[in-house]
């Protein structure tokens, strides 16, 4: 599977998934640009749940104590009107814990990534203190902010609120709506000595002016597929670029040099990221031409020749 093959194509960053809730409709149409591969969304094997006691769990594990006032409210205020409740099914990633950690912390930079790849539409860009401003390039906008970020060493919580809405011609009128999301993270077994991440999101949606009905019939099998699949592939391109960072951290150095969409301060910390990953790696790559040819491997994942051709030719 890959990211450009997914029928939504909202691919997001961790904790980005309204992006998904609210395209819902436009997952549709990007599945009808794609008719020779039909039918890879209903035969995802999703996995999550929306059941009582994951939501109970879900929300015991906010950490409304360490909340201000305001933030508080906001979560209230979500939980009260959530339509849509879903736990995405629980993901397990060989990620270098400090490349995983300046994700979560830069989703910003994630993107940009993928932008200069060509592999993904998606724009993201700050928009004050942990705050992001979105366009998926299929209709949907949003804003997002992080309401608290609790951590303890390598583990963590964090609570985003975001606020989208997509216009399209698969929706009669505007759609908006708001979502809750709940990421809680924590290092996993590493018993061949590889680092790895269990990442774990529940999200409590809410679509303006939408009956529950209406969700729960029609929306609802799409958005928790389709957020399952994407998360899957982005844990899969985190893997893919951690195992890139140790085996060709000065290709990830000259990868961060060309994104101009993120803060110098971040770029020259994924390179040092990079080059921490790769310093006792035998397998190392460090000539010019393993850092340009790791772009290309990157991106090859998951575009086609022909898309590849593309990029190559945009450079």
């Amino acid at each position: 599977m890959r990211l450009h093959q997914l029928p939504a194509r909202a691919v997001v960053s961790f904790g980005f998934l309204i992006a998904l809730a609210l395209a819902a409709p436009a997952a549709r149409l990007r599945a009808a640009e794609s008719p020779q591969r039909p039918g890879l969304l209903p035969a995802f094997s999703d996995g999550g749940s929306s059941s009582r006691e994951a939501r109970r769990q879900a929300i015991e594990a906010l950490p409304l104590d360490q909340m201000t006032e305001p933030q508080r409210e906001a979560v209230e205020k979500a939980l009260r009107s959530t339509t849509l409740y879903r736990k995405l099914p629980v993901q397990t990633l060989t990620c270098d814990t400090d490349l995983f950690e300046f994700a979560l912390a830069n989703p910003e930079s994630i993107v940009d990534i993928w932008r200069v790849l060509g592999i993904s539409r998606l724009v993201l860009d700050p928009a004050g203190p942990s705050q992001w401003r979105l366009a998926d390039g299929y209709g949907t906008v949003g804003m997002l902010r992080l309401l608290h970020h609790a951590r303890r060493g390598h583990k963590g919580t964090l609570v985003f609120h975001g606020r989208g809405a997509y216009s399209g011609p698969l929706a009669p009128k505007p759609l908006s709506g708001t979502c809750l999301l709940v990421v809680q993270h924590e290092p996993a077994a590493d018993d061949d000595g590889r680092q790895r991440q269990r990442i774990r999101i529940d999200a409590f949606l809410d679509v303006d002016g939408v009956g529950l009905e209406i969700v729960t019939r029609s929306l609802q099998p799409l958005i928790v597929r389709s957020a399952a699949a994407n998360l899957h592939e982005i844990c899969l391109f985190m893997s893919t670029l951690s195992e890139a960072a140790v085996k060709n951290p000065e290709g990830i150095v000259h990868l961060a040099s060309r994104l101009t969409r993120t803060d110098p301060e971040d770029r020259q910390s994924l390179a040092a990221i990079a080059r921490a990953a790769g310093k006792n790696s035998p397998l190392a790559a460090a000539t010019p031409a393993d850092a340009e040819r790791l772009q290309t491997e990157l991106a090859a994942r998951w575009l086609s020749t022909d898309e590849l051709d593309q990029v190559h030719r945009r450079r």
